[in-house]
């Protein structure tokens, strides 16, 4: 646990120019290039809709099926709209806090919310109006409370027939990563959305998802590649850099999942099969959802994966079966298809894998978390496939190319 804990960001910094980090996709999706490191360290360049062919034969596919929703809105004070611009990020349903009641939502809901200009907007309500489908809906934004960093936004307006739902994306933008020092393009409303998304909910895209066209899907299935699918609603938390000398100091973002039974009953039973999971959204998915089921078989579960609890000498260490079955049972007494829950599950070096064999992701951020989960897999390999990628012409971070790492 010390160990864990003390380990310094330092060693997971590299140097990023600015021209290589890719600002638009390509224009076809699956045609960047995928940087395949093999189980014995071999690397090969690839191109990334020769996928298919490259997974080995006896593989299960997991990806988040999460959609990006309009979560930036902008707002104007002043009777006319013509006072100071308030942006209003929103982070996570508070009530409902359910995600889909939240925007299913027909006269009112407040979310967390990242409020910038924050100092113009003290007190009293914004308001908005726009046309859904030809009808003009007047939105009003009340400013409840702060929440650490956010603040509480009750969102109200004043036609029951619309939803939630309509509103963010009649009136949102997509909020695309900060480091690509650019505004939301129109583009972007397509682009950072992967083909198979589906639940709404994420403020980012699992980016290594955006590679993947419906020809790809097309040809995992004729290579008889199991495909699944599971959700983690993407936090602006991804963003955060670790700022804290050793990592120890840094507190992971929650962020909620939800995974149906049908899948864990099949990872119970799992046998001779890679499991490789699309994206660190995905890893992340997995590996909760196994010490999910170590919390509910020891009595323990609250509703949340502790970000150390991986590292606890209390933890009861049970096979992946054991703790699927836990679940499925668990599930079962509460007559439930689905489990949900959050996670503040920190993946680095010295983490043991439990479900995931493999996976498919980008070029991610100097320190950040989501290297550390690069490393606990392949260890200070991370570093010569990096050098490798940058040496040779990748493109990084969420538009960029993608590499496959096969085997832990």
């Amino acid at each position: 646990m010390t160990d864990i804990r003390s380990i310094n960001i330092d060693d997971y910094d590299y140097l990023l120019p600015e021209s290589r980090i890719a600002s638009h996709p390509l224009p076809q999706r699956d045609s960047c290039k995928l940087l395949v490191r093999y189980p014995d360290g071999g690397m090969e360049t690839h191109v990334f809709s020769g996928l298919p062919g490259i997974l080995p034969e006896k593989a299960m596919l997991v990806y988040n099926n999460t959609r990006v929703i309009n979560a930036r809105m902008r707002f104007r004070k002043g009777d006319a709209g013509d006072g100071a611009q308030i942006e209003i990020f929103c982070l996570e349903p508070d009530l409902p806090s359910d995600y889909a009641r939240n925007f299913e939502s027909t006269e009112s809901c407040s979310w967390l919310c990242f409020v910038g200009n924050s100092k113009r907007w003290k007190d009293g309500e914004l308001g908005l109006s726009l046309d859904i489908d030809g009808v003009t809906v007047t939105v009003k934004a009340l400013r409840l409370e702060k929440v650490g960093n956010a603040s509480r936004v009750r969102f109200s307006w004043d036609n029951p027939s619309v939803t939630f739902s309509d509103i963010i994306s009649a009136v949102g933008e997509i909020p695309i990563p900060p480091y690509l020092n650019r505004a939301t393009e129109p583009e972007d409303e397509e682009d950072y959305q992967t083909v198979y998304s589906h639940i709404e909910g994420s403020v980012a895209a699992p980016t290594a998802g955006l590679h993947f066209t419906d020809a790809v899907l097309d040809g995992l299935d004729s290579a008889g590649i199991l495909r699944r699918e599971v959700t983690l609603h993407v936090g602006a938390g991804t963003f955060q850099p670790v700022k804290a000398d050793n990592i120890g100091g840094h507190e992971m973002h929650s962020e909620f999942f939800a995974v149906g039974v049908s899948l864990i009953e099949e990872l119970a039973e799992v046998s001779g099969l890679s499991v490789i999971a699309v994206g660190t959204t995905s890893v992340r998915t997995l590996e909760s959802l196994y010490h999910a089921g170590c919390l509910v078989w020891s009595g323990q579960w609250d509703g949340t994966v502790p970000q150390w609890y991986p590292y606890s000498e209390t933890h009861p260490g049970l096979s992946v079966s054991e703790s699927m079955r836990a679940l499925a049972g668990y599930l079962r007494e509460a007559g439930r298809s689905v489990f949900v829950g959050s996670t503040r599950l920190l993946i680095a070096p010295g983490y043991k894998y439990r479900v995931v064999d493999g996976m498919v992701t980008n070029f991610h951020q100097p320190r950040s978390t989501l290297l550390l989960l690069v490393s606990a897999m392949i260890g200070d390999e991370w570093k010569r496939m990096y050098g490798y990628a940058l040496e040779n012409g990748y493109r990084f971070l969420s538009y960029g190319d993608a590499c496959l790492l096969l085997g832990r």
